[in-house]
């Protein structure tokens, strides 16, 4: 066999660079970032709004500007991380970098401050929009090293699959935790102030999950081993530059609008908490009893419907992603991203059915297989959309010349703020357009349970949990019908890119 031969054996052929303890620390790292993410996307506007008794129309405002604010951040940061190269690597030393102050803003993003209603909405707004640029320093370079890990195409699809696992069993343990201190909690912490009982119970929750998610974030820096580094290569004249090179990616582009598109399946996990407050009650009958016996009947109800919630979510999506792994080697992306989400769109209009027609709660118990179904393209496309992007930069790299990992990185993190935003804004605009007063509805003297507000709004809280998702799987699904990187012609790409990288001498480390 010649040295090119044998070369471009080495770098693309079967051979995998990974091994099994450097896989799993990496997947643990993401473990531990899926919990500190989730700690904020899945509970802030609750926490916000239920608990600081923030303005609905001022957290709905937060949360647009500060995406607006994204959409120039990340990618800014996908630049700079692409752009520059430090004596300790390209990728891992961000992991270090943004650690700490991740945990600090995660922090202090559920202390409650006692300040007045004007200081306390410019601390949540500065706190939430730095905690979302630092973040960003994270998540595009730590996302964007199973680029570097390997050459290997299959070898990082089987990296993202099996990462995404983890990922997202960090993405749930939020929820443990949260179920836990609502039967613990109340008899440890006097439940006669309500709000100061929510406020103690989130800076705890927040406190272990930022413990345990940094530990296991950090350590994978120690692990993982940057092999296939490719070199930066300056702009000819005429080149076109690299936001440039993305607008005219037309298959990122899709990727990214079945990404923003995809935005309500976010709902389930984010409006879980909502829907358990005001959609049901399936706690025991709390007409005399006292008000600290009534705030903790309501408090276990909630945490236990937001688990049944929750619970669904979780075993929809770590159902499919578990799977990922076989089922990417089996079948094409393309096919299985569209399958799932329409079938997830069906399963939806059953969540709704049940909901409207079957009383309260029954309604609950039987919605759950539905809830389950509809929740499965969450980890279908949370890992599928990513390995899409990561093969739509070897597409740029074959046409280009240029590779850049980072801010297709950045592609992948404004698509996942963005859905969690818009998911935030639209219980936020459910508020409004039923006439919810989170102050009053948690107050002292005035606490309620959803048996107290009427159908309509009950069902308006559950629509955000059956139909608004599955209305958004079935948007999603429209862009990847144009998607072309699949079947033959993405293997013919990723051959292409092999013979270009050989002759353009691309090396890797062993």
């Amino acid at each position: 066999m010649g040295k090119k031969q044998a070369a471009s054996a080495a770098l693309y052929a079967p051979k995998k660079y990974v091994g099994k303890k450097e896989l799993w620390m990496f997947s643990l790292g993401g473990l531990g970032q899926g919990m500190i993410y989730a700690m904020m996307s899945s509970y802030i506007s609750d926490y916000y709004m239920n608990v600081l008794h923030l303005a609905p129309v001022f957290v709905l405002l937060l949360m647009l500007l500060a995406r607006l604010w994204d959409a120039i951040n990340d990618p800014l940061m996908g630049m700079i991380v692409d752009r520059h190269t430090t004596k300790w690597g390209k990728l891992k030393p961000y992991i270090l970098f943004a650690a700490g102050p991740i945990a600090m803003l995660t922090f202090l993003m559920d202390l409650s401050p006692n300040l007045g209603t004007t200081p306390l909405m410019i601390y949540s707004a500065v706190v939430y929009v730095v905690w979302g640029m630092v973040y960003t320093m994270a998540d595009v370079p730590f996302w964007s090293l199973p680029n570097v890990l390997t050459p290997n195409a299959d070898e990082r699809s089987s990296i993202v699959s099996f990462s995404k696992i983890w990922n997202s069993i960090g993405s749930a343990l939020p929820e443990v935790f949260f179920f836990i201190a609502g039967i613990l909690l109340p008899k440890l912490i006097s439940t006669a102030d309500p709000v100061a009982f929510e406020k103690k119970k989130y800076l705890i929750i927040a406190i272990a999950v930022v413990l345990i998610g940094s530990v296991l974030y950090v350590n994978s820096y120690f692990h993982i081993k940057e092999r296939a580094v490719p070199p930066i290569k300056k702009k000819e004249p005429g080149e076109k530059g690299q936001l440039s090179r993305i607008f005219h990616c037309k298959p990122l582009l899709l990727v990214i609008c079945m990404g923003v598109l995809s935005s309500g399946r976010y709902m389930v996990q984010a409006a879980a908490i909502h829907v358990a407050r005001y959609a049901f009650y399936i706690g025991p009958d709390y007409t005399n009893m006292t008000l600290d016996e009534k705030t903790a009947a309501i408090s276990a109800s909630v945490s236990t419907v937001k688990t049944i919630f929750q619970v669904c979510a979780i075993v929809g999506m770590f159902g499919a992603t578990i799977f990922m792994p076989f089922l990417m080697k089996k079948f094409d992306y393309k096919k299985l991203l569209i399958t799932t989400c329409l079938s997830g769109f069906i399963a939806s209009i059953g969540t709704t059915l049940v909901g409207w027609f079957l009383p309260n709660p029954v309604n609950l118990y039987v919605c759950i297989p539905f809830v389950i179904i509809s929740c499965v393209p969450l980890g279908v496309i949370n890992t599928m959309s990513i390995a899409m992007i990561y093969d739509c930069l070897d597409w740029m790299e074959l046409k280009t010349g240029h590779r850049d990992n980072a801010l297709g990185s950045a592609c992948q993190g404004f698509i996942n703020k963005l859905g969690s935003a818009l998911s935030t804004c639209g219980i936020v605009v459910m508020y409004m357009a039923i006439g919810f007063e989170p102050a009053k509805m948690l107050s002292s003297d005035v606490i309620m349970a959803a048996t107290e507000l009427t159908r309509g709004q009950n069902f308006a809280m559950f629509s955000l949990v059956s139909i608004v998702p599955g209305v958004s799987l079935l948007l999603c699904a429209i862009p990847m019908f144009f998607y072309e990187i699949s079947g033959n012609r993405k293997k013919e790409m990723q051959k292409a890119l092999a013979a270009k990288r050989e002759a353009d001498g691309f090396t890797v480390a062993e």
